[in-house]
């Protein structure tokens, strides 16, 4: 009887939109834990990209990675770039997670930091996830996009932010519904982190604020990505908080310094 090795499994295409996150950092992790797989790493400092991939090459040297900085604000290079990522084959997984905490009074002070900031958080999301819908529809796989518990109800606090995050809510809510209604195989994950503890967030955590652990987060959603979970709040807790803010009556949610 002869014994044949079973055949090699495929290595997973992984792209990460905003790879120099503290988030998306420590999710590519997690992921490469499972195996080696061929990352493409995409961001906007090109130093800071060479850092993580530097990281992840000591972590998985079998791994492939290839890093690409661009303009996330243009949106003929997120064309561009998403259509040369997907050339070779098409992404099993595409993680967005790019993004920036502005200052809630400088928004309000300045407009052109008030649209930047609605811009790199939301419409710069929006546009990176719709151009890999293009190539993906049809070929399946998986698009984490990270949004924010910010985007579930306005408050004063951060409601530039929430805005911004909020239209990353809704896009996905409406993708989601869109792919199920034309029964693709492709898969659109919404992920709403709390308040974590990343660099983006250091100032808050000096503060006093509590956070939570990037490292819990990251698992929370490489765990829910794993299941095709629609929506995942990282950590879960957030998914009660948010429902009773959701549900606060009007009258006394302006007594409250949300």
């Amino acid at each position: 009887m002869n014994y044949l090795a079973p055949a090699p499994q495929p290595r997973r295409r992984i792209v990460v939109i905003g790879a120099t996150s503290a988030i998306a950092e420590h999710c590519v992790r997690l992921w490469l834990q499972a195996g080696p797989a061929d990352m493409v790493l995409i961001g906007r400092n090109e130093t800071k990209l060479h850092r993580v991939a530097a990281d992840l090459a000591v972590r998985s040297p079998a791994s492939g990675i290839e890093c690409i900085a661009m303009n996330f604000l243009d949106e003929s290079a997120i064309y561009d770039t998403v259509a040369a990522t997907c050339a070779p084959h098409a992404p099993d997984l595409v993680l967005i997670a790019h993004g920036s905490l502005p200052d809630q009074a400088e928004c309000q002070s300045d407009l052109t930091f008030c649209r930047d900031a609605l811009e790199i958080n939301g419409v710069s999301p929006v546009l990176f996830a719709e151009a890999f819908v293009t190539h993906l529809q049809s070929a399946g796989g998986i698009i984490v996009v990270v949004g924010s518990v910010a985007g579930d109800r306005g408050r004063q606090s951060n409601y530039v932010y929430g805005a911004a995050k909020g239209l990353v809510t809704r896009y996905v809510q409406g993708l989601q519904h869109r792919l199920a209604l034309n029964g693709s195989a492709l898969k659109v994950i919404l992920v709403k982190p709390g308040p974590t503890a990343t660099p983006m967030t250091a100032h808050l955590t000096a503060q006093g604020q509590a956070m939570a652990h990037v490292e819990d987060v990251a698992q929370a959603i490489v765990n829910g990505a794993a299941k095709a979970k629609p929506v995942i709040y990282a950590p879960g807790k957030w998914w009660l908080i948010m429902m009773v803010v959701r549900h606060l009556p009007r009258f006394i949610l302006h007594r409250l310094s949300l």
